[in-house]
């Protein structure tokens, strides 16, 4: 059978410089992730302060034998041991379906389908959180429908550049995260407001509704989106041949690139978790007379991940006028070592002893924004690039397990919190990143490689 011609590449210069369809898709993103981090900064305070109170939670269709199947699981728990659980069960599967998503893109559906029934599902779950009778159904339409837009949209950037492209592609990819993490600092803050001043089914109605929002924005940029289908799938994977043992070896060259980024993911998203209890106890949070919450801090990495893009644009642009910009592999090692020294500045800020000023996990938030820009838009961009075109949107989709097991360790380390202290459990995530930093250097050139990259 003869291979069908490439398709040419989207032309340049509709948003920042890069296709027309790139805007579409990171709007899409900003909206999606402005849904789920405002209805997910409302969900544990949620169920511990209303839902699950006597009286209001036997109105949940079906938790009753919910309940029942995790104290069998995991014994009886409390009511915020409760809530802790079921807060955990949603994260987690939420970055492992994009697998599945994946997997029903590249064999059933096609991307472009996917990501549109994967925000019609998002939307009916925002919606449905704002009736207490059908939490359990919205939790299961958010998880199913994340699982199907969030790995099939990023490869959908991929498809935007040339397979040559490294470069551009990962400028793509960072342009992309500014969509992430405009959401993370919005989102939450909106969302929690309202849900203060007018009610809990406030804020998450206002999360379906943006939803919506990032649904149309989708639709409408479907003409300038690349177009494709199970057939046109088909026809790729039958044009490109069996999965082979070249195959096999860049998948698994992958899936160890992959794996390495777990451990600057550890030492980045324990932020969201013990860092937030540290800040409260330990650090002074009075500033020129103003008492900074401490749920802000939640929002300073994804401010830098967006305030450095720029920045960090013209630092790669002028590396690599003199051939001295890192590799994708490369820059996930920088990110690495980034994060190790960030979460050392709170190791500095411990030794100091006394009551650390609020600039100390500014600073320590902020450097998890960069090393954010240097590890994850690179990683999106090495697989979209490198991945057999068989299981692409599903390899995309697999990244995600990153996170999934990041997540689990990460509540399995903040055990670890009251029995070291402040100052090891610092320092143990800074030799976490770190020994990611060396597995990325030391690995670099065995995994290019695999990869038959130059």
């Amino acid at each position: 059978m003869t291979a069908p011609a490439p398709a040419a590449p989207i032309k340049r210069g509709g948003f920042f410089g890069e296709p027309a369809a790139l805007g579409y898709l990171a709007f899409t993103e900003a909206w999606e992730r402005f849904s789920y981090y405002g209805m997910t900064a409302l969900l544990a305070l949620y169920m511990t302060k209303a839902l699950l109170m006597p009286g209001r939670v036997e109105h949940i269709a079906g938790f009753a034998a919910f309940r029942a199947g995790l104290a069998h699981l995991f014994g009886p728990m409390s009511t915020l041991a409760l809530a802790s659980q079921i807060l955990g069960l949603y994260t987690a599967f939420v970055y492992f379906t994009p697998v599945l998503g994946g997997i029903v893109a590249d064999r059933l559906t096609g991307r472009r389908a996917a990501v549109a029934i994967g925000a019609v599902l998002m939307s009916a779950g925002h919606i449905a959180m704002a009736f207490d009778a059908s939490f359990l159904l919205a939790l299961v339409l958010l998880i199913v429908g994340c699982g199907l837009l969030k790995g099939n949209i990023s490869t959908q950037v991929g498809q935007l550049y040339r397979e040559n492209d490294g470069e551009g592609r990962t400028r793509g990819f960072a342009i992309f995260s500014i969509g992430i993490n405009v959401g993370a600092v919005v989102g939450p803050l909106l969302c929690g407001l309202l849900a203060q001043i007018y009610g809990w089914h406030a804020g998450f109605g206002l999360a379906g509704g943006l939803m919506l929002i990032g649904l149309v924005t989708y639709l409408l940029g479907l003409r300038h989106i690349p177009k494709d289908t199970p057939r046109a799938a088909k026809a790729e994977a039958e044009a490109e041949g069996k999965i082979g043992a070249r195959e096999w070896r860049i998948i698994a060259a992958l899936g160890v690139v992959t794996f390495i980024t777990v451990f600057q993911s550890i030492a980045y998203y324990q932020n969201t978790n013990i860092n937030l209890v540290w800040i409260d106890a330990h650090v002074d949070l009075d500033l020129f007379g103003f008492h900074v919450p401490v749920a802000w801090f939640n929002s300073i990495d994804p401010f830098a991940s967006i305030v450095c893009v720029p920045p960090l644009f013209a630092l790669w642009r002028w590396q690599a006028g003199r051939g001295r910009e890192p590799d994708d592999i490369g820059k996930v090692a920088w990110g690495a070592w980034i994060a190790a020294v960030s979460n050392l500045l709170l190791v500095i800020a411990c030794v100091i002893g006394g009551r650390p000023s609020v600039l100390w996990p500014f600073a320590y938030d902020f450097g998890l924004g960069v090393a954010f820009l240097y590890y994850w838009p690179p990683l999106l961009a090495l697989v979209s690039r490198a991945a057999p075109p068989q299981v692409k949107a599903t390899l995309m989709g697999a990244v995600f397990l990153s996170l999934f097991l990041a997540d689990f360790v990460i509540g399995r380390l903040g055990a670890l919190y009251e029995p070291l202290g402040p100052t090891k459990f610092w320092l143990l995530h800074a030799a976490i990143a770190a020994m990611g930093g060396v597995l990325a250097t030391v690995l670099a050139r065995p995994l290019k490689r695999a990869l038959d990259i130059d």
